[in-house]
């Protein structure tokens, strides 16, 4: 019996031999009974047997083989499998590991009524390996997908529904701060309670602009005509009275720098910079701050000096998940955000239609340089 017409006639005990493999999947949710076991097994089992009968050429054979095959028009029930096995609480090599159980249940009660030549069994499980990849491919991607859409949707609420009563702390503290009736002892645990909310504030602020990054949203700009020295000098001298230890210098080689940016935006740039650079640079040498025009074009340098940079890590420095890199690691003092600063900075400069770069090294220093048109 060829391989197709086996797993269509055998259906019954395929399915009980994944149902048993099932249950052996420990997850932190109630055990599932039969029916939410088998899922849509049958339905993925069906359809690779089905497709076992096409006619299919050596290329598209190679393609399937890759998980490159042609997808249904409709969701594929590898696909379904992939969304409630997630629901369920599998892990993605729980749900890999299923498919391989079903290779070797199938293949292994086939082989074991065997009758036909050894030609034609070679070739009916190299089709069936192929739709079973094709499968794989399918679930993987959808279970990767579903995934990411539960992150970017718990980042999202998650940093809404933290913001209303963190500016309610935010108010409460700074106006008893200010309060000259209260005993100083009163007024210091206010600061100490405005300075931590304010902290918080940011880490939810770097929250939602992950969200919108991760959703394909960007971030959002406000563009408005101001001089980018003077956010400049605003921030550094921000920067520098929390920080009254690190020595910054700035240089502005043009004193005014008139274009249209997003100053808050700008200013996290700048910001975020500056503390990445107090972070990771030798906290004994200053850190060295320069804006200049060049060709239309607003350049900012940010220079500490200290370990550089690994070369393996510049490539993936701007990206998300740079902060559980080895690099983060190292960094000096109390972390006070989420790690997200270079990241959420390369997306402003993006949204200015700029660039950012990094160079590293270790007697010239590391240096950000952010480029900005429209000036």
């Amino acid at each position: 019996m060829r391989l197709s017409d086996f797993i269509l006639t055998n259906l019954e005990p395929i399915l009980q031999e994944w149902e048993d493999f099932a249950r052996t999947v420990k997850t932190s949710r109630p055990v599932m009974d039969s029916t939410g076991l088998r899922n849509h097994a049958e339905y993925v089992i069906r359809t690779a047997a089905l497709d076992m009968r096409k006619d299919q050429d050596e290329d598209q054979q190679i393609a399937k083989s890759q998980g490159l095959g042609p997808r249904e028009t409709g969701e594929s029930a590898a696909e379904t499998h992939a969304e409630t096995r997630f629901a369920a609480g599998f892990s993605l090599e729980q749900m890999i590991s299923e498919y391989r159980a079903l290779r070797s249940s199938v293949l292994r009660l086939w082989l074991r009524d065997l009758a036909t030549n050894q030609a034609q069994q070679v070739a009916d499980v190299i089709r069936f390996d192929e739709a079973i990849d094709q499968a794989l491919a399918e679930s993987v991607a959808t279970y990767g997908r579903a995934v990411e859409t539960t992150r970017t949707t718990v980042l999202g609420v998650l940093g809404h529904d933290l913001r209303s009563p963190l500016s309610s702390v935010l108010i409460g503290g700074d106006l008893i701060r200010r309060n000259k009736e209260a005993s100083e002892r009163v007024r210091q645990y206010a600061d100490q309670v405005y300075s931590s909310a304010v902290r918080a504030s940011r880490m939810v602020d770097d929250l939602l602009d992950l969200a919108r990054c991760n959703v394909g949203l960007g971030l959002a700009m406000n563009l408005e005509t101001n001089d980018l020295a003077n956010v400049c000098s605003k921030i550094v001298n921000e920067v520098h009275s929390a920080h009254p230890e690190t020595e910054l210098l700035i240089e502005l080689r043009s004193t005014e720098m008139i274009g249209a940016f997003d100053p808050h935006r700008v200013e996290q740039v700048i910001s975020n910079l500056i503390v990445n650079a107090i972070r990771h640079g030798d906290a004994d040498r200053p850190i060295r701050v320069t804006l200049e025009r060049a060709d239309s074009m607003a350049v900012l340098e940010i220079t500490n000096y200290g370990d550089p940079i690994p070369r393996e890590a510049i490539p993936d420095i701007f990206g998300p998940n740079a902060r559980f890199s080895n690099l983060a690691s190292r960094a000096q003092g109390r972390q006070d955000g989420l790690g997200l600063g270079l990241y959420i900075a390369s997306e402003i400069v993006k949204g200015h239609r700029g660039q950012i770069s990094v160079r590293s090294a270790e007697r010239t220093g590391t240096t950000f340089r952010v480029e900005l048109p429209g000036f």
